[in-house]
């Protein structure tokens, strides 16, 4: 195979042993976190859902309409697997309504913005990655701030009811101990911003370059999705925190 996929990995045989060698390293690995299961079906999962999203994408990144319609169905999809990482014993059809809150209203209205205000062209090859990226991130952020939360909530709860007889409400004592220990979920989107060039070079950055786009463009691109992926984490971490302190997740 040549062009462009052949510049960042050669597509072949040796591609596919070595993905599934990897796979296995992983796998044996997270043995002795009782994680290999997840790592299998992770594994799979992936495999499986790159192949439908390439046969997806050639269908509906032609028409806008389409291509909004997919959105939604990733934003439902990454809602649910919020639900499932915040509230792991009891997810239901409610708690996916309100993670939806956090991870996909954020992402929808800024592309939304984006595309009335003209900086991000209006069809589906630039709102799916957009959107995509940004539900990504969103949905990470709001899966470590929820599940800080409610562990840090169980641990000290004496302090919580500490803080109500002292006259707090409810929703105050538990933002009291959940605000501080759920920011620590944007780190990562932190480190990442502040250590990119430096220690990374994103896919959006390469993608842009072997695309033939300037160095230049693809720079400006990775700084508007970096920045994006700040703002959109930075709204799911508050929301969801809110909606915990608040009972509600």
């Amino acid at each position: 195979m040549n062009g462009i996929g052949d510049a960042v990995v050669r597509i072949g045989p040796a591609l596919v042993v070595v993905i599934v060698l990897l796979a296995g390293v992983a796998v044996m690995v997270n043995r002795r976190s009782g994680l290999a299961r997840e790592t299998v079906v992770a594994t799979l999962r992936a495999a499986v859902q790159l192949a439908a999203l390439a046969a997806v994408l050639a269908a509906v990144v032609p028409h806008l309409w389409a291509s909004a319609l997919f959105v939604a169905a990733m934003a439902s999809a990454a809602a649910w697997t919020s639900a499932r990482r915040v509230r792991p014993a009891r997810p239901r059809l409610v708690d996916v309504i309100w993670c939806a809150g956090p991870v996909a209203a954020p992402t929808i209205v800024i592309v939304t913005a984006l595309v009335v205000a003209g900086v991000l062209p209006g069809r589906g090859i630039a709102v799916i990655p957009t959107a995509g990226i940004m539900l990504g991130g969103a949905m990470v952020t709001a899966s470590l701030a929820g599940r800080r939360a409610h562990d840090e909530l169980r641990v000290r709860r004496g302090e919580v009811e500490a803080a109500l007889s002292l006259g707090f409400e409810r929703r105050d004592a538990r933002m009291e101990i959940a605000g501080p220990a759920s920011a620590t979920a944007l780190i990562p989107g932190l480190d990442q911003t502040r250590s990119v060039g430096l220690v990374t070079i994103p896919g959006a950055f390469v993608g842009m370059v072997l695309g033939g786009a300037s160095v230049w463009a693809a720079a400006a691109m990775q700084l508007f999705v970096l920045i994006a992926l700040l703002a959109v984490s930075s709204i799911a971490m508050v929301v969801t925190v809110e909606l915990v302190a608040r009972e509600h997740l």
